[in-house]
């Protein structure tokens, strides 16, 4: 009991002094903060100044056409539907190749009402670019005004025909909703949890990779190891500075987005994106044993070399796995499996994910990844105390 008392001493001794010297290097903090923490609510503002000018362009209700002198009974519909007729420029094929021109255009082609008329089936032209999103969301929404178009057409001809409408129709298809507005404003918000994720192992790298390989390569761990602390104080000092920067930005991180939504300009995407207190919290009590996890792994990673760029250099193997195993539950379209939990970061992002669709996860989903970070701190704090073991020595 006495060498456990001696052991968390001397741990605590060493954590304030990685600790602070992980704080005093400014410039480093300042760019993990800038780069993890700040991307998340930059990368928000900037969604919602893009969905806002999306919002702007559907109030306007304006369709580019070429040729509706053509056709009186479609420009009559279109302005009964409250649309804004506009004549595409005359190099709007030139300007739609080129990015220049976001709106699709309708081509009306000479004699379509006379065609129409006559049951000669005319033909319309919706001329885009499928390369730019706006420009496929436009002719999506003149695709959806040509038809409802013809659907009138249709119906008064065959009135004037005395047939019913109704034998268009054999059956009457009526679409059923499942979701819950938490659940579709969740594949909005999807990217939250990633971003997080990804600022928490960004925050542990720089720290993981000065108090272990930097030291090697300043000189400075083979006189540390001399000193009276045992090998396993060394190391439980030095893990839990490091984590505690990590769970540092894991805070900033998950509650960085509370103030993000004041300036959110598009007021769909502020309906939609539900983060309040609650989530944050939870956010958070994910992250927290996730940054332990990641801040061991990193350690024993840079223990076994002798610079900080070869640290960096294997590290790099760990940072590119954390980033790709998110992208399984953003792309997975057969929802979340069990197996998901045991997965570290994979598991923290599924329940993340559950978190923002508001619904219920069970206290044993929760238990799994906590299982799994705490067996991976515990593996990388052995591994890296007996490696600074055998350097002692030595």
């Amino acid at each position: 009991m006495r060498g456990w008392r001696q052991v968390i001493a001397a741990a605590w001794v060493v954590y304030g002094k990685e600790l602070l010297d992980a704080l005093r290097d400014r410039r480093t903090l300042l760019t993990v903060l800038l780069s993890s923490v700040a991307v998340g609510p930059v990368l928000l503002v900037v969604l919602s100044v893009l969905m806002a000018g999306i919002e702007q362009r559907a109030e306007q209700r304006e369709l580019m056409v070429v040729g509706i002198e053509h056709s009186p009974l479609l420009r009559n519909y279109l302005e009964r539907q409250t649309w804004r007729v506009r004549e595409a420029p005359s190099d709007h094929l030139d300007l739609l190749r080129r990015n220049r021109l976001g709106d699709a255009v309708l081509v009306v082609p000479s004699g379509f009402d006379a065609a129409l008329a006559t049951a000669a089936q005319p033909r319309l032209e919706i001329v885009a670019n499928g390369a730019n999103p706006r420009s496929q969301a436009s002719s999506a929404r003149i695709g959806r005004l040509v038809s409802g178009f013809v659907s009138e057409r249709a119906t008064l001809d065959l009135a004037l025909r005395g047939v019913s409408p109704r034998l268009l129709q054999v059956v009457d298809v009526q679409p059923r909703d499942l979701s819950t507005p938490r659940g579709r404003a969740a594949q909005l918000s999807a990217f939250v949890p990633i971003l997080v994720l990804m600022a928490v192992l960004y925050g542990a790298l720089p720290a993981a990779l000065d108090s272990t390989a930097g030291e090697r390569e300043r000189g400075s761990l083979e006189p540390l190891l001399m000193n009276p602390p045992l090998p396993l104080a060394l190391v439980l000092g030095k893990w839990a500075a490091v984590a505690s920067v990590a769970m540092g930005v894991a805070l900033l991180g998950s509650f960085s987005f509370l103030p993000a939504q004041w300036l959110l300009r598009s007021e769909t995407l502020a309906a939609m994106f539900q983060y309040g207190w609650r989530e944050a919290l939870v956010f958070l009590a994910l992250l927290v044993p996730l940054a332990a996890a990641v801040s061991s792994v990193l350690m024993a990673v840079a223990i076994r070399c002798r610079s900080v760029k070869e640290a960096q250099a294997n590290a790099a193997v760990i940072v590119l796995l954390v980033s790709v195993l998110p992208l399984v539950a953003l792309f997975n379209d057969s929802g979340p499996q069990p197996w998901q939990l045991w997965v570290p970061a994979l598991g923290q992002v599924t329940l993340m994910n559950r978190v923002l669709a508001a619904e219920a996860v069970p206290l044993a989903d929760v238990l799994v990844p906590l299982l799994v970070c705490a067996l991976l701190a515990a593996l990388g704090i052995g591994d890296v105390a007996r490696r600074l073991r055998r350097a002692a020595v030595r």
